[in-house]
């Protein structure tokens, strides 16, 4: 059974999708679907997990997600804003509370399957135990008629795979950035959470700049090196194969929080060049024009050695800041422009145009 708001009164009534004549339980006025606002489905961006460069494509059937106005408990479904391998999305209004929430919804044919169920419930109970600005938080979490749900942060903005495809990101903006989600993930493995699936269509702007790391569907809780649950403790290869770490693959039960640096590695180094590093690659200054110095920053992130590789994400942040540090007191020496053009440029691009995705 689900509900949905009456066009005509506004009561709440409950339905089911088979249901061939409509009835308003309160003012018992014929509902007529029609006059539902649905979206544009033609345009609706959908996030496919499994697409190679991580971009937003538009083959979202109708009938596979829930039209405005739909009641899930106290959520009233606004409209959808897309998919991930874990969930879809949605904007929703928490009517007691009149709030607007990101709410995430387990898909149906995942419902049967307790492992997913499973997985779709560690994610919110996991998001629940942090509390940091860089990072989405969650507000609740239910079950309606095997409707798995959990409400979200919802953050007006734009995800970075966006602003990587619409606009050019300075390496100076990159170095604003990068310590900022360094930031939310040394609070996140301080408190035993590996994320392992950091990327671009993870990391969000809201409409002010600020950043925030979403989609903990993959994270693995570790004490030590030792996961701390058996979905994670698990031999199977888990992440996004661009930007995994070379022990994701090789020895996926014993990842540990050097995966996300890695990771983190391949988004800066992507951020710089426009290129994800595959292979053997060259420093990012060999394919753009950018300081030197962020070459041995990014390629030690970069280690396919995660002994080789910085050990916590405060000390990758720290080399950050201190190239940025001498950036900004010399711009010239290392954009060949004038200070005067190079701080005109900067005041002007430092917070990103930003709109709604996920």
């Amino acid at each position: 059974m689900l509900k949905i708001s009456c066009p005509d009164c506004g009561a709440v009534t409950g339905i089911n999708p088979s249901d061939s004549a409509l009835v308003c339980s309160k003012c018992k006025n014929p509902i007529d679907i029609q006059r539902i606002d649905t979206p544009d489905f033609a345009a609706a961006e959908i996030l496919d997990a499994d697409q190679s460069q991580g971009l937003m494509v538009s083959n979202v059937n109708e009938g596979e997600i829930f039209p405005p106005n739909t009641m899930i408990d106290e959520y009233k479904i606004i409209e959808f804003i897309g998919r991930g391998g874990m969930g879809e999305v949605y904007k929703a209004l928490h009517t007691y509370l009149d709030r607007i929430v990101a709410l995430k919804i387990l898909p149906k044919d995942k419902t049967a399957d307790p492992e997913f169920v499973e997985r779709f419930r560690r994610e919110a109970k996991i998001l629940a135990q942090l509390n940091h600005s860089n990072i989405v938080s969650v507000f609740d979490m239910g079950e309606m008629d095997q409707i798995y749900y959990f409400a979200m942060e919802f953050v007006e903005g734009m995800n970075l795979r966006i602003c990587l495809t619409t606009q050019k990101i300075t390496s100076h903006q990159a170095m604003l950035i990068i310590p900022r989600i360094c930031d939310a993930l040394d609070y996140a493995h301080s408190r035993g959470i590996v994320h392992r699936d950091i990327k671009p269509e993870n990391i969000l702007f809201d409409r002010s700049g600020r950043i925030k790391i979403t989609d903990f569907g993959l994270a693995k809780l570790v004490f030590g090196n030792k996961p701390l649950d058996n979905l994670t403790d698990k031999d199977e290869v888990m992440g996004t194969t661009r930007y995994m770490a070379p022990e994701q693959f090789n020895d996926p039960v014993n990842v540990d929080h050097r995966a996300d640096i890695y990771s983190l590695g391949a988004v800066f180094y992507e951020i710089l060049t426009g290129e994800v590093p595959m292979g053997k690659f060259p420093p990012p200054s060999k394919k753009a024009d950018l300081d030197r110095r962020l070459d041995e920053v990014v390629l030690k992130a970069l280690e396919s050695d995660p002994s080789e590789r910085y050990q916590k994400a405060a000390h990758l942040s720290k080399d950050v800041k201190r190239i940025s540090k001498k950036y900004r007191k010399h711009p010239s020496h290392h954009l060949g422009e004038s200070p005067v053009n190079y701080y005109k440029r900067y005041y002007k691009n430092l917070i990103l145009p930003t709109v709604l995705a996920t």
